[in-house]
């Protein structure tokens, strides 16, 4: 099966501000205990991210005491 860049295979989301709401953590803190930029932090969290750092994840895994599947969610495409 051939696969041209322009079909859609559905997208990556991260669901940082969601746990970060449950677990009443601020942005401010995380960035700060994290050692983490906010521009970048807050790229993430708005899931306009064209690579995931595998370091960033198991740290932030670590830091809120969650597994890979409860931070990243696949999502299918819309035209399914």
């Amino acid at each position: 099966m051939l696969v041209s860049d322009q079909e859609n295979f559905g997208r990556i989301e991260l669901r940082i501000n969601d746990i970060l709401k449950e677990k009443r953590i601020s942005k401010n803190r995380i960035c700060k205990d994290m050692d983490i930029p906010r521009a970048n932090f807050n790229r993430y969290c708005k899931n306009s991210f064209q690579r995931i750092d595998a370091n960033l994840i198991c740290k932030l895994c670590y830091y809120l005491g969650v597994d890979v599947g409860d931070l990243i969610v696949y999502k299918r495409p819309e035209n399914e």
